[in-house]
């Protein structure tokens, strides 16, 4: 429980450090905003165009007689539109960080830089970590689909599936969340995504007390905006304990050391 309680502390670390440093904050929010934007507009056209949609896809429905028709095509539309706001909840976060990825680099070295110690880089040219995070995005929101089919199917089970399936559900995205946010600052150190999901899983506890809490939060894209630099800014610090086998994950002292040995990045990092 105490590694609960460890994780919310680096989200809250996070947001204090932006609002000690109001530009970086300012400059943390323009992916977040830019997003925003691009989604409403595509809900507002989807909100125009669903009807049509649904008109276009059920040409048998054309002689049905009232209600029927009227029943089917408006269930369909609210259903439609219902997908689309689900699926722009679950892949803002993974479209801002792809969107935002040179804005977040650079805040997650200043958050690294004012820490202490040397500022690890990739080494790699902006288009390939703009592929790489574009991959890595797919392939999270690939098992991330895996799990909800799952829970999907537990949810018809009585009581469970309206108790303890929900609750499971956020723990996933949550920690899933977690991971593409410690990503940022992960991936600068060299690390791949099969060896930081290793390096996630065995502290499953602290990952869950971050990301958890942001997950609830970013149900609203809004709020998602928002607290996106924050969250920048405690995932990097928490990937910088991470990485240190002896840092203690006791967001309150100053972060741990960090030393990547394992990856391929050109530059170690210590602090």
């Amino acid at each position: 429980m105490s590694d609960l309680g460890a994780g919310f502390g680096y989200l809250m670390k996070g947001q204090r450090w932006v609002a000690q440093h109001g530009r970086w904050f300012g400059f943390g929010l323009l992916p977040g905003l830019v997003t925003l934007v691009v989604y409403a507009g595509a809900l507002i056209g989807l909100g125009y165009g669903a009807d049509d949609f649904v008109g276009w896809a059920t040409p048998f429905a054309d002689d049905w007689s009232s209600p029927w028709q009227g029943i089917l095509r408006t269930g369909l539309t609210a259903l439609v539109f219902v997908f689309g706001l689900f699926l722009a909840v679950i892949t803002f976060t993974a479209v801002t960080l792809l969107v935002g990825q040179p804005f977040y680099e650079s805040l997650s070295e200043e958050v690294d830089r004012s820490e202490g110690g040397d500022v690890p880089e990739s080494g790699l040219p902006l288009w390939r970590e703009l592929w790489i995070s574009a991959r890595d995005s797919v392939r999270i929101l690939l098992r991330v689909a895996l799990y909800g089919i799952i829970l999907f199917a537990c949810g018809f089970i009585p009581v469970i599936g309206q108790t303890v399936v929900p609750a499971i559900g956020f723990c996933v995205s949550g920690y899933f969340l977690a991971e593409e946010l410690t990503a940022v600052a992960l991936q600068r150190r060299g690390m791949v995504l099969k060896d930081r999901l290793v390096l996630l899983r065995g502290r499953r506890m602290l990952v869950l007390g971050f990301g958890v809490p942001l997950t609830l939060a970013f149900l609203i894209p809004v709020v998602a905006v928002f607290l996106m630099p924050g969250a920048v800014a405690g995932a990097t610090l928490l990937a910088r304990d991470l990485v240190d086998p002896d840092a203690v994950p006791d967001p309150g002292p100053g972060p741990g050391t960090a030393d990547s040995g394992d990856a391929p990045a050109p530059r170690a990092w210590s602090a």
